[in-house]
């Protein structure tokens, strides 16, 4: 009884047709992320970078009560809002000097 059995040279360019064909198909379309939602608090680096000063200058700003910051742990981070509000007041003082 004699049974047919492709040889190893067949298989393997089956092997290399399937996969050059796998090569050619596009890519499945990769899901789009989920937009994060917008941050409520800041570290003191980004806050910085938003008022275009140093980190150092607002942790003498938190130090010295101008800007509210909260403790999360061992984390200083600071509320947007207390940004919007700080900008807000360096501006109604500098139109009421000038």
């Amino acid at each position: 009884m004699t049974t047919t059995r492709p040889d190893l040279a067949t298989l393997l360019a089956q092997l290399a047709q399937a996969l050059a064909e796998q090569q050619h198909q596009p890519a499945a379309p990769e899901q789009p992320a989920r937009p994060l939602p917008e941050r409520v608090l800041l570290t003191p680096e980004e806050a910085a970078e938003r008022l275009g000063v140093g980190r150092t200058t607002v942790y003498a700003l938190i130090k010295a009560g101008e800007l509210d910051s909260v403790q999360i742990g061992r984390l200083r981070r600071i509320p947007v809002i207390a940004v919007q509000e700080y900008a807000t007041r360096l501006i109604a003082q500098a139109r009421h000097v000038a």
